[in-house]
């Protein structure tokens, strides 16, 4: 996997980040999911990397990176201190401006990157989500039957923690074949270390409670993402059976130019469909100028 990236841990002010970096151009920060790690992206960044500088790094208690004790607002494992986390990094790397993609969680992180530092971000993609703000305001029966993960892994530790470590072969289906045998095996490391389950619980915990709080405010206070922004969705994913108009979810937080398309694809899009994700990008970012 990741053919000339280095594989690095950076240090910064309240976590260690791993991190796999490479390539010459301009910064683009991939931000991976749940439950996966940063290899989700093995597909993609070598795509990518022939004309960008591609930084892919672990979200903090995901994968290898720092798994901080958390606070009772769940506040350690919040959207906006992994953004934090995110702009130190780049900035450590030598980036003051980039492009950010984001899946699943990372795509919220990639939202709240956006929303609290645009000045550094240049182009927004978010891949098969809507914000978590929106979604929670917008949950009816649907919702909840088909993602009461969400609820479920928000509920106090250790319930979660424990059905979760008990049959992870249960929770996590994917195999090598989906998402490649190296990358599978580097998140069966990270799933065998019940930190790493606990504290991806408390990503979602912090989902219900600080992150929608943050959401909302913004909202009230009419603050949007000032960056072009992308988004896509899996046409053979959950997100177009929740939301039949994905695009006017997003219009409301976009002030900027907004792309949004689905895509022929289940939910991990890097995986599935690399190449047509890779044309996606390239072809919104040379149609706005940024490379």
């Amino acid at each position: 996997m990741f053919e000339g990236f280095t594989l690095d841990r950076v240090q910064l002010s309240e976590v260690a980040l791993r991190v796999r970096y490479g390539g010459s151009g301009p910064a683009v920060l991939l931000i991976h999911g749940h439950p996966r790690t940063h290899t989700t992206w093995h597909r993609l960044a070598p795509l990518l990397a022939e004309n960008h500088t591609v930084v892919c790094p672990d979200l903090r208690g995901y994968g290898q990176s720092s798994k901080p004790e958390t606070t009772p607002d769940h506040g350690p494992y919040s959207k906006r201190a992994m953004a934090a986390d995110c702009l130190e990094l780049m900035r450590a790397l030598g980036h003051e401006t980039f492009r950010v993609v984001g899946h699943d969680r990372g795509g919220y992180v990639a939202f709240r990157l956006a929303l609290d530092h645009p000045d550094a971000v240049a182009h927004l993609t978010a891949l098969d989500i809507v914000p978590i703000g929106e979604a929670l305001a917008r949950c009816d029966a649907n919702f909840a039957t088909r993602w009461w993960h969400w609820f479920f892994r928000a509920q106090p530790a250790p319930g979660p923690e424990t059905v979760i470590g008990n049959n992870l072969s249960l929770w996590y289906q994917d195999g090598p074949d989906q998402m490649g045998q190296d990358s599978w095996e580097d998140l069966q490391r990270a799933l065998s270390d019940p930190r790493t389950i606990h504290a991806m619980c408390e990503d979602y915990r912090a989902g219900l409670g600080i992150d929608r709080r943050h959401d909302d405010t913004d909202r009230e206070a009419g603050r949007r993402v000032r960056c072009p922004t992308l988004v896509l969705w899996g046409t053979r994913s959950d997100l177009p059976q929740i939301y039949p108009d994905i695009s006017a979810v997003w219009r409301a937080w976009i002030d900027a130019d907004l792309t949004v398309r689905g895509i022929d694809s289940d939910h991990h899009i890097a995986e599935d469909a690399p190449a047509e994700l890779h044309n996606q990008l390239l072809t919104v970012w040379k149609n706005l100028d940024i490379g």
